[in-house]
């Protein structure tokens, strides 16, 4: 008689401890503040736009000579991996020259490198200034273009953003933990 006591009480922490192991690991929980800039096919895209949307967010420019290079093969890679295992992950790059990048040149620069434009988002028109802000105040890295240069200093990291718009955790963007993205993606995916 006791026995059956247990029993529902066991489930019930067996269920908890299961739900524990399905989290992202040590999140940033950064919240994005809203934003309104427009890609490479001149259309707007905002926070609002990607709400409820599981996200991949870079920060790259197309004039760069060094590691903007590997950052967009390895988010081209990805893209393809998340497709390949059937995950709706959007990917959104924000020009950190907006200067030079245009919404043609960024369509021109990702086409380049395979990228399926129909999931991924290139953003520009804003200032540099707004950038640099931006990319400091909302994923705590740089964005800024030194005087006298034509490139510009900037994060090398990608971060991954939940369906609120809150940056969960970041991966190094240069020699990416795929595996990881792609677990963590699942786990964000997953979530109501």
């Amino acid at each position: 008689m006791q026995k059956k006591r247990w029993i529902p009480l066991l489930l019930f922490f067996s269920l908890l401890l299961a739900g524990c192991g399905s989290a992202i690991e040590d999140p940033l929980n950064w919240e994005i503040e809203e934003f309104t800039f427009i890609n490479q096919d001149r259309e707007d895209i905002s926070l609002d736009d990607l709400q409820g949307e599981v996200w991949l967010a870079d920060f790259v420019f197309t004039n760069c000579t060094t590691v903007c290079l590997p950052m967009m093969a390895n988010m081209t890679d990805l893209q393809e991996q998340l497709k390949e295992e059937g995950l709706d992950v959007r990917i959104v790059s924000f020009s950190v020259d907006p200067e030079v990048d245009s919404p043609e040149v960024l369509k021109s620069y990702a086409q380049s490198y395979g990228a399926d434009l129909s999931s991924w988002d290139l953003l520009t028109g804003y200032s540099p200034e707004k950038i640099d802000e931006f990319a400091i105040q909302n994923f705590k890295a740089p964005a800024r273009k030194p005087e006298n240069d034509d490139q510009v200093l900037h994060g090398t990291s990608f971060y991954l953003v939940d369906k609120n718009g809150v940056v969960m955790k970041d991966y190094n963007g240069v020699n990416p933990p795929t595996d990881e993205i792609i677990a963590d993606a699942k786990i964000l995916l997953a979530e109501e």
